[in-house]
Parts: structure tokens; sequence; C-alpha cells
């Protein structure tokens, strides 16, 4: 059965580097943890899930400017000392994600992304465009793509932040009412807005947790719903929940553009045929460089045998 993957690549690169040691034989070898987790994270998905389909959906802009003017704050804690646009990115993992660039070609695996636009974009309108003609996995550390979860679809989430991408949650319908009593990707959309996110510099409302959020948000559907009963005068919204919704009226104008992903980033001659899992290795020269240079030949191994390319 064709299966379609999307993998959030920061997001399990990330993981790689803080979660993998670092077993560098000698002071100049250049550092290969982030790489080789990553490599095998793809080994172990692959195997596990046996996709037909499969792309590395990758950060162009982790900042993009549209989010940046509807939330200044958006991610600005992440910014590097003295920097206005660069993210402050580990000594260590910078060398290794032109490494893991070099892989993906190697072995054949689409890399997608799109110029002003995060990874999160990429899946996002790569679900859109798909969804509904075969399932789809997302595999990230993110809750924000807790969003495009679509039971109709098949539009699933293996979301690795507790347990990896060996124990992965797989986040459907039912695991968003049981974790948050909400019914569905979008409504996980509206209540992150009130909700907010620290770690995106994303404030949320004042004074509304997320049990209120998703009170607010089982109660009356979604976020359009629930400000136009503000609006409205609703006697059931009162006191203090009522207030803090007023007042947040302007944050709740420009904060769905912030967390909402696009559904139409562009992306020229990326089809599923252009997703399809490689029938052999791509580059064998830049395999072997690859596999010299940061000695990550057993994790490239694994990815080949994982694929059926040996």
């Amino acid at each position: 059965m064709s299966r379609l993957m999307l993998l959030d690549a920061a997001s399990l690169y990330y993981r790689a580097f803080y979660g993998v040691p670092d077993r560098r034989k000698t002071p100049d070898a250049p550092p290969a943890n982030a790489l080789r987790g990553f490599l095998d994270m793809v080994a172990s998905l692959v195997t596990a899930h046996r996709p037909t389909h499969l792309a590395a959906c990758w950060d162009e802009d982790w900042r993009p400017a549209f989010r940046v003017e509807a939330i200044a704050s958006y991610k600005s804690h992440r910014l590097a000392v003295g920097s206005t646009g660069a993210e402050d990115t580990p000594p260590d993992l910078v060398p290794q994600v032109p490494a893991i660039v070099d892989a993906l070609a190697a072995l054949g695996i689409a890399r997608v992304g799109a110029a002003g636009y995060e990874a999160d974009d990429v899946i996002g309108t790569l679900v859109h465009r798909h969804a509904g003609q075969l399932p789809v996995d997302v595999v990230t550390g993110d809750r924000d793509l807790f969003q495009v979860v679509d039971d109709h679809r098949q539009v699933r989430v293996l979301y690795t932040a507790r347990g990896g991408v060996r124990d992965a949650d797989v986040v459907d319908e039912a695991y968003l009412q049981a974790k948050y009593a909400i019914p569905s990707g979008p409504a996980y959309a509206d209540l992150a807005v009130l909700r907010g996110d620290t770690s995106d510099g994303l404030p949320g409302v004042p004074g509304i947790g997320e049990k209120t959020a998703a009170a607010l948000i089982g109660a009356y559907g979604d976020l359009r719903t629930l400000r136009a009963a503000v609006d409205e005068g609703d006697p059931a919204l009162k006191g203090a929940r009522r207030a803090r919704l007023e007042a947040a009226a302007d944050y709740l104008d420009r904060a769905p553009r912030v967390v909402q992903v696009a559904t139409d980033a562009p992306l020229p001659g990326v089809t599923l045929d252009s997703l399809a899992l490689p029938g052999e290795v791509a580059d064998a020269r830049l395999l072997s460089q690859v596999a010299h240079e940061f000695g990550a030949g057993t994790s490239l191994g694994r990815v080949v045998v994982a694929l059926g390319l040996d």
C-alpha cells in the first residue's frame, strides 16, 4: 500500500544532535552525531512504517517575514547574538547540516523546501496536495503540526518528543480528544493560538492556559465562533474570561497567521513521483565521501538496507 512520509528534518537532526553521543576518536575529526542520528532515524522509520514516498522537509527560512510581521516576538529569543536573521545554532551542528544535505542527495531521498517558508509550511502544503490520495505520516517533535491531523484523509503525526522515532506517539483525532479534549487538527491550531507557545515566542492570551483554551474551543467549535460570541455578548462568557479575550483582540487578529501552517508554499516540480523512494543509490561517490569524511558508513549502510538499495 502506498504511504507518504514527511520528515520535519530540523526537528529530527536537532534531536539527534542533543541525544546521540559525540564519539569522535580524534580532536580534529568533524562532529557527526547529528548526521549519524538522523540517518539512523530515517532507517528506523522506513523499516517500521514502510513508506513508498518520502520527503525530508526543510526550513529554507526558519523565521519567515510573514510570521514576524504578525508577531514580532516570533522566535526572537533564538536569534544569534548580534544578528538580525541568523539562528543561534550550536557550533558543532553547523558543519553537519550540509553533510545531511549531501547524504540525502547521495541516497536519492527527496529534500523539499520553499524560499521564505518553514518546513512546517512545506509539510502543510504537501498534506494539502496529497492527503486523500494516500495515507500520510508526518514525523516531528513539534506539536504545531498536530493541526494537520485528519482521520478522514488518513493524516497522522508520529510525535517523537517523548519516545523518539522508535516509540513515537501516534497522534490521530482520538489522541487529540484524549489529550486535549478537542476533536480535530484545526481545533488544535485554535487552541494553540489561545494558549500560546513560549518556545516560539508566541504569547497567547494572558490568563488563558491550555485547559481553558481547550474548554473554550470545545464549547464553541473554533476560534472564529468563539470570537463572534465575545463580540455578540454571549452571556456564557463573562467576568475575567471575557475581559481577557476582549483585551487580546489585536493579538487574536494576528496570531493565526503565525500558528497556521501554509498550504500553498511554492513547490514547483514537486510531485508524488518526485517523492517516490529511490530504486538505487543516486550518487555512490558522494555517499562514499560522506561516509569517509564523517565516519558515517554504518548509519548510511542502515539506510541503504532499509531502502532495499544494497
